[in-house]
């Protein structure tokens, strides 16, 4: 029996030898040219086939060939996320891999492609198939450009550096009998096959080296080094060439960290002492790094930076400088050492990177900072001690970040691909909730059954590729109850949480209750027993149908509490407890909050926000705003805003209730219930009050990144007006409007396409009117837009024009419009410009349209912000026949849609430049409201 185990031994020694040998091999020499931000590369490829199928050809990664023009997918991306630098940077700044070359051991050349699907991908056709576990040797010649910085913070810097991330060509990876095809997504998750690597680098004397990978050799020449570097067992590796090196290297334990994280205010010393005890900590957490150096570099923290540190302004400074560098080097560490050393498929199982991430750092703050406040210090300040949002745990704020997406209904499942994910779900929301999942299920099994099963996942990781199903088998296979639940529901599905008590029954020794299950979703809750805020009693339950009743020993408790501790990432925690001992279990005390603050569940909030509003008429109108509007969406939100008059010395104001319902498995995926009112003057001495109940159904694709939004709109908008002396336009006074509209819009940044299509039914009109607009944005960044506008009347018994359409200034007779005089017919208010109806910019001789009208408007980037534009329009009156008109000029698009000038030059009228009273020609646009900036901001997020 022993000689059979000593034989045993050696051929599992044998195989791992093996294996360890028969892997893809790369002797690399580089040529660094600074000057024109080139690299000449020779380069052998030893391709070793371990799979058992028969290959006639190679697949080699090439991701910096996606920066080299506009059609790649990285550019689309880019688009897709309204990043503009891509498409307008000089043929310079762009990257690529040209003068590509590949012989065969044989000395023969063979041919490769690439295809439009992947251009980053190089396809090569081998003249002979290659067998299972045999290898071909390959020699390729190529030229890499390498692009600015400033696209992905990966390529050349402003000051001679250059920062190398995936820049040569290396073998993609081969599992179930196909390559791994993945194009560049500016996602960091690339899927190269293990490789050995050799590189000899050559770099001008001047220039500086650092690198992961290990230093066998350095040989200078007159004018150049040679770095002679070496890695065993690589998918991928960090490589900075700089004018003088900003790294420093500090040995903890058997591993070298090399970093350049920047933290000014702390020492050297105390830089050492946080390192050393990240390390320790991660090395006994998950397991020790299976190589001898890391890199930790703040490019690396700024492509994925700490979210809430990095928001704050410099000046604000809650955390110690201490606490700020040890988060930004412990979340930047584990991001390296978990890319370098797991090998999953990052596209596929970028879940399992995250978890393990999020959920390590949790428990390094509850371990070493378990005091320490969402927003640090700021907690203490006494002006903000009453806010929520400062009296959370540092821990709580990944919860938060999550829910704001479940909240708006943009959340992803986990499971999904990494290059499904919109951008807050990549970079944020999901990396968070997979922590939270991590946690939940920790708190779940305790005994350590999570992180045990992470280190026992990490050690046979080392061994070969792993997925998902391996993390799932170790799992269950340590844990003690069926966790089924876990991966159907909290990583394959996008199912929300949310549990409520319904009846409950108390004695003095005991407590029955019934849990209602909201969604259905059967997972694990916890219940907690609390006295005068400290817990006497937990419990984990397991409801199984939609309504569970449970009973308890009552331990003395005077609340009941689920999910106290938020352990589970449940949708509403609003309704998560019961008072054992008022008449009115869930009265909560309302809590007035100035500005903004994150949801409070123990607490009705009110939040409060001075105004200060203007229009001609009211003059400035301070206000106070009273609104239930937390950080997080709510299904019921009231918002109301009182003001004064200042002109009129009247009060005005405007306010809201919505009503907001969320579809989680439909294309139809929210309706929104509202009722709106506003009063204010329309002239100086008359008044309008406008109510307004509508309906509005949004519509998205099934692919959630799509940029296509679809919704249709219903509204009675109900008008009552003051007769004015001074204003007389022969309309009735009071009127009510039906409105229907679809909106049909997709937006990138270079390109965008809208449709609007609007009825309107009254007792003395109907009318019907479509739009459409188009920009395109090229690679000159010059900017085409095109907009056509049509619109009938269905019937019109008016005898004014009130209700007609406008070919330059709508009457706005259903004030949408934030018009600042808009009942103004000559001055400086008249000049107001918006951007409806007909579209024009100069005033002509005919303004409005009682039977038809249809125009055209068009514009054109001439330099900057410096464009033309051009009108053109047929309308139709009643007994008149058909008019054509036409105007022309200047837009100084300065800041869009907020501040803009329009210079008319030619027109139906003449030249309207040389014409008196030119200045009063002039139209402009101005925009006072804040939110067009945030969402210029959010579409990239969101």
């Amino acid at each position: 029996m022993n000689r059979f185990y000593k034989i045993a031994i050696c051929i599992l020694v044998l195989l791992n030898s093996i294996k360890q040998y028969a892997q893809h091999h790369s002797s690399v020499f580089v040529e660094v040219n600074p000057a024109d931000k080139t690299l000449n590369i020779q380069q052998e490829l030893t391709y070793f086939n371990e799979s058992n199928d028969t290959l006639s050809s190679l697949i080699l990664y090439d991701w910096n060939n996606a920066y080299s023009d506009v059609n790649t997918p990285l550019a689309r991306r880019f688009s897709d996320e309204f990043y503009r630098g891509f498409h307008l940077a000089k043929e310079k700044e762009r990257g690529s891999t040209k003068n590509i070359t590949i012989i065969d051991s044989d000395k023969l050349f063979l041919s490769w492609e690439r295809t439009a699907e992947n251009p980053d991908l190089v396809s090569i056709k081998l003249r002979e198939k290659l067998a299972p576990h045999q290898k071909i040797k390959l020699r390729l010649t190529y030229t890499v450009k390498i692009p600015s910085d400033m696209f992905t913070k990966f390529g050349y810097d402003p000051v001679g550096g250059m920062n190398l991330k995936n820049w040569y060509l290396t073998p993609a990876r081969y599992e179930n009998h196909a390559f791994i095809k993945y194009s560049n997504a500016n996602l960091d998750d690339i899927a190269n096959a293990v490789s050995d690597i050799d590189l000899d680098l050559k770099v001008p004397i001047g220039l500086s080296v650092t690198t992961d990978l290990n230093s066998d050799e350095t040989i200078q020449k007159e004018s150049y080094f040679i770095y002679k570097l070496s890695g065993k067992n690589r998918t991928n590796f960090s490589l900075f060439i700089e004018p003088k090196s900003s790294f420093h290297s500090f040995k903890s334990s058997a591993l070298e960290v090399v970093t350049n994280l920047k933290e000014e205010k702390i020492t050297t010393k105390q830089q050492a002492y946080v390192i050393d005890c990240v390390v320790r900590y991660v090395d006994d957490l998950i397991g020790k790094y299976p190589f001898e150096k890391i890199v930790v570099s703040q490019t690396d923290y700024e492509r994925n930076p700490f979210y809430g540190l990095n928001q704050l302004p410099s000046f604000i400074s809650p955390f110690t400088d201490e606490f700020t560098y040890e988060i930004k080097f412990l979340k930047t560490y584990l991001n390296a050492y978990l890319k370098n050393s797991l090998r999953l498929d990052n596209r596929k199982d970028s879940w399992i990177y995250d978890g393990i991430q999020v959920y390590a750092m949790m428990k390094y703050i509850e371990e070493n900072h378990p005091n320490t406040k969402m927003l640090g210090s700021a907690s203490t300040f006494l002006l903000l001690k009453s806010y929520n949002l400062t009296n959370l745990d540092f821990n709580e704020q990944y919860s938060y970040f999550y829910m704001l997406m479940a909240r708006k209904n943009l959340d992803q499942p986990l499971g999904d691909p990494k290059n499904s994910l919109i951008k807050f779900n990549e970079q944020i929301a999901s990396k968070y909730r997979a922590g939270l999942s991590f946690r939940y299920l920790d708190k779940y099994l305790g005994e350590s059954i999570v992180i045990n099963s992470i280190r026992q996942f990490y050690v046979e990781n080392k061994e070969r590729q792993v997925s998902r199903n391996d993390f799932e088998t170790i799992l269950k296979r340590n844990s003690n109850k069926n966790i089924s639940w876990f991966f159907k529901t909290i990583i394959e599905s996008r199912e929300i949480i949310d549990f409520k008590f319904a009846d409950v029954v108390k004695s003095a020794d005991s407590i029955s209750f019934t849990i209602k299950n909201r969604t259905g979703v059967v997972v694990p809750v916890p219940i907690y027993g609390v006295k005068k805020g400290k817990i006497v009693f937990k419990k984990w339950l397991d409801p199984q149908v939609p309504d569970s009743v449970f009973t308890l020993e009552r331990k003395n408790a005077d609340k009941i509490v689920l999910n106290y501790k938020n352990e589970v990432p449940e949708y509403n925690l609003r309704n998560n407890w019961k008072s054992l001992k008022s008449f009115f279990p869930n009265n909560r005390p309302i809590k007035f909050v100035f500005m903004k603050d994150l949801e409070d569940p123990y607490y009705n909030q009110i939040l409060y926000v001075p105004t200060l509003g203007y229009n001609l008429y009211d003059g400035l109108s301070p206000g106070m705003r009273l609104h239930n509007k937390t950080i997080l969406d709510k299904p019921f939100i009231f918002d109301v805003n009182p003001a004064y008059s200042t002109n009129a010395k009247t009060f005005s104001g405007s306010g809201f209730v919505v009503v907001n319902q969320n579809y989680r498995h439909s294309v139809l995926y929210n309706m929104r219930y509202s009722l709106s009112g506003s009063y204010f003057h329309y002239a100086p001495d008359a008044a309008y009050l406008k109510i307004n109940p509508m309906v509005q159904l949004s519509i998205r694709e099934k692919n959630i990144r799509d940029n296509k939004k679809q919704s249709v709109l219903f509204r009675q908008v109900i008008v009552n007006r003051e007769k004015s002396d001074i204003i007389i336009d022969n309309s009735t006074e009071n009127y009510s409007v039906f409105n229907a509209k679809y909106y049909n819009t997709k937006t990138e940044v270079t390109n965008h396409f809208s449709l609007l299509s609007d009825l309107q039914i009254s007792g003395k009109f109907g009318k019907f009117s479509t739009e459409v607009e188009y920009r395109q944005l090229f690679e000159n960044n010059r900017q085409f837009s095109l907009r056509i506008y049509a619109g009938t009347f269905l019937y019109n018994n008016s005898n004014s024009d009130f209700f007609s359409f406008a070919l330059d200034r709508p009457t706005d007779y259903l004030f949408d419009y934030g018009y600042y005089g808009r009942s103004e017919s000559n001055g400086f208010f008249s000049q107001q410009l918006i951007l409806a109806e007909g579209g024009f910019k100069s005033k002509l001789n005919t303004p409005y349209a009682n039977q038809w009208m249809t125009t055209l408007n068009g514009g054109y980037t001439v330099w900057n912000w410096i464009e033309v534009y051009g009108d053109a329009g047929l309308l139709k009156n009643r007994g008149q026949s058909g008019r054509f008109v036409y105007d022309s000029g200047i837009r100084l698009n300065l800041v869009p849609d907020y501040f803009e000038m329009y210079l008319p030059i030619y027109s139906s009228t003449g030249w309207e430049i040389g014409q008196n009273n030119y200045n009063e020609k002039i139209r402009f646009i101005i925009t006072l409201s804040p939110k067009i900036l945030i969402n210029l901001f959010n579409r990239k997020w969101f």
